[in-house]
């Protein structure tokens, strides 16, 4: 008599948007969040409570194609009751306490490109990861799926990658109280 075999868990749904315009700021908060609360309305209705006398907003691109800054995300987090901690590079990623962290936006160094073309220009690009299911993945806008990153290892390896190409900022998604208490940072 042959045994069933035995049923294997199906994978964790990961939300994952992709890229639109200049709004990776709004695709990696959403992202990292694992829902959609944000749009590109939301965001310049946020450019607007920070520059609220300015004419040319120093929060987006001027050209309305969004491009926007930390600022943005870091008012988008904390109307949601969380905060952004910036990561201090000269710290060893042995001391990121990856438990406490909702996940992580980093901001990266991108190319810019005319199709085929590559430019000598760099642009800034807003980038989530976030552990759903046990399993960390990069949830970068421009891929075309999430890539599994693996467990705290494997994500610590991608930060350390990343920060080692330099220009590389880390942002901590943490709720208030692991801010608060800043025990998103543990001893060696």
């Amino acid at each position: 008599m042959s045994q069933a075999p035995e049923a294997q868990p199906s994978p964790p749904s990961v939300y994952h948007e992709r890229q639109r315009l200049e709004l990776c700021a709004v695709h990696a908060l959403n992202n990292v969040l694992q829902q959609r609360l944000f749009s590109q309305e939301a965001a310049d209705e946020i450019c607007k409570r920070l520059a609220p006398d300015s004419r040319l907003n120093p929060h987006r691109s001027l050209l309305g194609t969004g491009n926007y800054d930390v600022n943005v995300i870091m008012a988008a987090l904390q109307g949601l009751g969380l905060a952004a901690v910036w990561w201090d590079r000269r710290r060893p990623l042995s001391q990121l306490a990856l438990p406490q962290v909702l996940g992580l936006i980093l901001n990266l160094p991108s190319p810019v490109s005319l199709g085929l073309l590559s430019l000598p220009l760099r642009r800034r690009h807003w980038v989530a990861l976030r552990q759903v299911g046990g399993i960390y993945y990069n949830l970068d806008s421009k891929l075309q799926a999430p890539e599994t990153l693996g467990d705290e290892d494997g994500v610590r390896a991608f930060l350390t990658a990343a920060l080692a190409q330099g220009l590389c900022e880390v942002l901590l998604v943490v709720t208030k109280e692991v801010e608060e208490k800043g025990c998103w940072l543990q001893s060696d």
